[in-house]
């Protein structure tokens, strides 16, 4: 005899939540795990594995045709590192995830982090005003907000909710400690895209990771390919006239990194907001990034399919 509909949804629910619970205790137990070891050694460990591990994984064969679409003169053994790295990158900034609030500006050496174009933040700090910041996947990039944050311009910025509750609060828990304070985060989508936009009118800053494939965004090139590329930043920045600034985090050590804040984006020939401007501005900030990923391609993610669909295709 089968149960009533009410009572399998009740089970369902309730299977539901001791999964998601029993993922929570894992992810705190390797928080705390990390937590226990230096920075340097958490870093080191989390290389390790992902490097191991990942490049055995399918996704390592996107990243090879990645490199070698828009890299065509790199040999194999050459790409075959630069994924190696990735997936190393890639570690490390998990492991190095749990002590960023706790790593030391300046250090002589050793784990800790320093900054190169702070004049750029002293200057925003100053200022009233929305601000835009702009950045990839590169290096450490959970290290840009709480760094940013030390020079008086905090951001908020958007987030991929995890599908387990607990995980995602846990996570955002991290971030907060990072940052020493807890700001706005916006979930990606609709709703968070109209925070963010409220945010901004009351001259607020936020920060976008632009560097990934966006399905409902506009083509432009991207290391001389089309790609889908979000327009969010250009569209804001057309619409509020406010600054936008380019700045990534680089690798040079186990948890030692660098931000480098650039420039701010210069878009003053661009005086109406319609499509073609938000399609230069776009192309700019594009040419940014892909101007940073080939300083360091192996500290970039390589692993998504970046570029039109049917270039994956077998």
């Amino acid at each position: 005899m089968s149960l009533p509909l009410p009572s399998r949804q009740i089970i369902s629910n309730w299977l539901k939540q001791c999964l998601y619970y029993g993922e929570y205790l894992i992810a705190e137990i390797c928080i705390n795990l990390l937590q226990k070891l230096s920075p340097e050694q958490a870093s080191n460990l989390g290389g390790w594995i992902c490097q191991k591990i990942g490049t055995k994984l399918p996704v390592s064969k996107i990243a090879d045709r990645n490199i070698k679409f828009v890299m065509p003169d790199l040999s194999l053994q050459e790409r075959q590192k630069i994924i190696a790295g990735v997936w190393e990158n890639l570690g490390r900034t998990v492991g190095e995830f749990p002590h960023l609030a706790n790593l030391e500006q300046n250090t002589k050496q050793g784990a800790g982090w320093e900054i190169i174009g702070e004049n750029y933040l002293i200057g925003q700090a100053k200022r009233k005003g929305p601000v835009l910041f702009v950045s990839g996947h590169l290096g450490n990039w959970e290290m840009l907000p709480p760094g940013v944050a030390q020079y008086g311009v905090p951001f908020s910025s958007f987030f991929r909710a995890a599908s387990n509750p607990y995980v995602n609060e846990l996570i955002l828990q991290l971030r907060y400690q990072a940052m020493q304070q807890k700001i706005p985060m916006f979930a990606k989508g609709a709703k968070g895209a109209k925070q963010a936009l409220r945010h901004l009118l009351q001259g607020k800053r936020l920060g976008v990771l632009s560097d990934q494939k966006m399905n409902d965004g506009i083509r432009v090139n991207f290391f001389g390919k089309p790609a889908m590329t979000s327009s969010a930043v250009a569209n804001l920045a057309l619409k509020l006239r406010c600054p936008i600034i380019p700045g990534y985090v680089k690798r040079l050590g186990p948890a030692r990194l660098r931000i480098i804040v650039e420039t701010p984006i210069d878009y003053s020939d661009l005086v109406e907001n319609n499509i073609e401007n938000v399609r230069i501005l776009t192309q700019r900030i594009n040419d940014k990034i892909e101007e940073w990923i080939r300083k360091q391609p192996e500290q970039w993610l390589w692993l998504h399919k970046r570029w039109p669909k049917e270039y994956y295709k077998p």
